[in-house]
């Protein structure tokens, strides 16, 4: 038995039965109101008591300037290091019995080798233990290594337990005071212990990380550390406000919930320089764990950043069928992503879009073809992955052939295994072949593979569950039978086909049984944490498969480098200007928009249409807004001649002026934008008028298609029709290049103009 010598007088501060309180429990995990003159160790005392290692007296009470005992010591050592262990071997301390309330943990602490007795066979567990005390029980309950940092302390040469002073100071896990001094005869207040147990923890956490042994960080995580890693909410609103920037409630909300990630949007962005700071700001809120800074920069229709290279969308890549392209779109995206600080683009779409009225993906995804979307949607993944940002391929397993948007409502896909496996999976499979890192869920049912049912929440009515929720497609289907085993995903929590019918609460349990590692956007993440914490806790959910969720998430992070030492803010700053709208990255949008340009019809070869000095050309839109972008970007293209143009909103079209801007034009651009609306809701009445008009008149015109390509299903006798499948910038004016006879139209219809 190793003896631990005593430097000053002992005497028992506390009495042992003080921890006898019920709300001293570990798993109480107070927050305690007495801290206000400790506030330098607050962090600790708290960060201490959520991993159930500390506990106070009661009434929100932890005493942080008591000085602590040899007991309480060792109480807080065995809680944090040995939570499941059993004392199973007796210790023959007089003052110790078997009845003693910690009897428990001082037999482990002695049998482990941390505490030893004094002379006459007593441990005096209600004494207050040293500074010295602390520094040696410390070292002997972690595999500390010699530090780089000089000790300058004065008083320790001497002292039993010098060489685990100089060991703790050389690491800067203890300190001396301004006197150069350690005073290792010096009790230890609450608070004092707190701290230094804590740096101890980060210490071996530090550790693990640079060791890349996940194992052993998993094992210095607590459960709410690990349930955290699970949630990335969006921070789009703070207090009503547009989140530009870190907060004090932004950066509770990190803290507190242990964040894995975020999701960032449009309302968070205002200018390159304004988001490599906030994304740099966030992950100096993180802690020793970096999040997951996540973004929708699908290109085309789906996009975030305002000042980044507008790519023309992946049905334009569709059109011009060309792999590399796609490689150079992806790669594009995820240069320009990590040069502001975004390490995950939820990107590309893997959707086959057979279905012409899906309100929900339509031009986000490359066609109808499986083999298409899986040629261009694999290669949009490793031009990205290139970069160093991760990819998401979604939505599995399919969104494209619904009529439902699950923003709005729960959509399902009534085909059998037979089709999924000849549609739907192709482009799933082939990515999980070429290393899919990622994988998102879809918020659809698919009553052939789980025709699981629950009552809705939202009307009693009876609904299968969604693949998000479902353990046979997640487990069954993705994990076991296609072989992933990357992270999954779950598509926004705040899409109603969960939030109405599911409750939040359940639904995020049921995920996470299912086989999700991650659930996006909780509408209320704190209460959404809570839940799945107390769930782990209460064994309702194991905490292996927790482990196995998180241990993904952080293998996913080792891979892209996000444990890796990051450059300073200014030298983040200039790069990200220098590549941000890369002149090299808007000559491929360029080149994009060009070959995906599609000739639909030119029955009366009106195209190339050439335009002659002081000639009228008129713009009809379906607002006023893309009305006059079409019209700046025709005047920039025919800036050599004088030629007039005039703007008509499509609902405006049977007034007067409208009707004879139109009969006094020599052109008409007949410019469509149907996206993200109900096909039955689309304005095909107004356009077929228009097209009969026009037709009557012998009108030269042109009708360009600037979303979903499917208008010719739904209006009669068009007799020019291109589609650009984007109202981007290079998709508008690709489209005018080739209606002016500037381009050829190289593209081909990526989808089926069939119902």
């Amino acid at each position: 038995m190793r003896l631990i010598k005593r430097a000053a007088v002992m005497m028992a501060l506390m009495l042992v039965t003080a921890l006898l309180h019920p709300s001293d429990s570990a798993s109480a995990q107070p927050k305690f109101t007495d801290l206000q003159y400790s506030q330098w160790a607050a962090d600790s005392i708290h960060y201490l008591a959520d991993r159930g290692t500390v506990a106070g007296y009661g009434q929100g009470r932890f005493g942080p300037l008591d000085t602590i005992t040899r007991a309480q010591a060792v109480v807080y050592l065995v809680r944090e290091l040995f939570p499941d262990e059993k004392a199973n071997e007796a210790v023959s301390f007089k003052d110790v019995p078997g009845n003693h309330f910690f009897y428990k943990e001082i037999s482990i602490a002695f049998h482990k080798g941390i505490i030893g007795g004094f002379p006459g066979e007593v441990f005096r567990p209600d004494e207050w233990i040293s500074r010295a005390e602390t520094a040696a029980i410390l070292t002997r309950s972690y595999r500390v290594t010699q530090g780089n940092r000089s000790v300058q302390l004065t008083d320790i040469d001497s002292n039993w337990a010098a060489g685990s002073i100089r060991l703790l100071a050389s690491n800067g896990l203890v300190g001396g005071y301004s006197d150069q001094t350690f005073r290792p005869g010096q009790s230890v207040t609450r608070a004092e212990f707190a701290v230094f147990l804590t740096r101890m923890i980060r210490y071996e956490r530090a550790k693990a990380i640079e060791a890349q042994d996940w194992d052993r960080l998993l094992a210095l995580m607590s459960v709410k550390e690990k349930v955290g890693q699970m949630f990335m909410p969006d921070i789009r609103m703070w207090n009503r406000r547009a989140t530009t920037t870190m907060n004090d409630g932004i950066e509770s909300t990190i803290k507190n919930n242990y964040l894995g990630g975020l999701i960032l949007f449009d309302k968070n962005i205002v200018n390159v320089e304004q988001l490599t700071t906030f994304t740099h700001q966030l992950q100096q809120k993180a802690g020793d764990i970096p999040m997951f800074l996540g973004i929708d920069q699908e290109g085309g229709a789906v996009k975030r950043i305002p000042d980044g290279t507008n790519l023309p969308g992946n049905m334009a890549l569709g059109a011009a069928r060309k792999p590399a392209l796609s490689y150079e779109a992806g790669k594009i995206t995820g240069t320009e992503l990590k040069a502001l600080g975004v390490n995950l683009n939820f990107a590309p779409v893997l959707d086959i879009n057979i279905n012409p009225r899906n309100p929900v993906i339509g031009i986000r995804s490359f066609g109808a073809d499986p083999h298409l979307v899986t040629d261009l949607g694999v290669q949009f993944m490793k031009g990205q992955n290139h970069t160093g940002v991760i990819s998401t391929v979604k939505h599995f397993p399919g969104h494209g052939d619904t009529h439902v948007d699950s923003h709005l409502g729960l959509p399902s896909l009534p085909h059998d295994k037979q089709r999924l496996d000849e549609v739907e999976l192709v482009p799933f499979r082939a990515a999980i072949r070429e290393g899919a890192d990622m994988i998102m869920t879809a918020h659809v049912t698919f009553p052939e593979i789980d025709n699981t049912q629950m009552v809705s929440k939202l009307d009693g009515s009876i609904v299968n569950v969604p693949a998000t929720l479902s353990r046979k497609v997640l487990t069954g289907l993705l994990r076991d039978e296609l072989g992933f085993d990357g992270v999954i995903i779950s598509d926004a929590f705040t899409m109603k086909a969960i939030s109405e019918h599911f409750g939040e609460a359940e639904a995020v349990k049921m995920a996470v049984s299912a086989g999700a590692d991650i659930i996006l956007m909780p509408r209320d993440v704190d209460a959404a944490f809570q839940s799945l914490a107390a769930a782990v806790e209460q064994g309702e959910i194991s905490e292996q498969a927790i482990d196995r969720a998180v241990k993904r998430i952080l293998l996913l992070k080792q891979k892209y480098k996000l444990f890796d030492r990051q450059p300073n803010l200014q030298s983040k700053i200039q790069a990200a200007k220098r590549i941000i709208g890369d002149s090299e990255h808007q000559a491929v949008e360029a080149e994009i928009a060009k070959q995906a340009v599609t000739l639909q019809k030119n029955d009366r070869n009106y195209l190339p249409y050439a335009i002659r000095e002081g000639q009228s050309i008129v713009i009809v839109a379906p607002t006023a807004g893309q009305a006059e972008q079409l019209s700046g970007q025709l005047k920039a293209i025919e800036a050599a001649k004088q030629v007039t143009i005039q703007l008509v909103v499509l609902n405006e079209l049977n007034g007067q002026a409208g009707l004879r801007a139109i009969e006094q034009a020599d052109f008409v651009i007949a410019a469509s934008y149907q996206y993200r609306s109900p096909l039955e809701e689309y304005a095909w009445s107004q356009w077929q008028s228009l097209i009969d008009h026009l037709n009557a008149q012998s009108k030269p015109y042109a009708f360009l298609s600037m979303g979903n390509p499917y208008e010719l299903m739904f209006l009669r006798n068009v007799q020019t029709a291109l589609a650009v499948y984007g109202e981007q910038t290079p998709n508008r004016i690709a489209g005018l290049n080739v209606i002016f006879g500037h381009e050829s139209a190289g593209g081909t219809l990526p989808v089926l103009l069939t119902q």
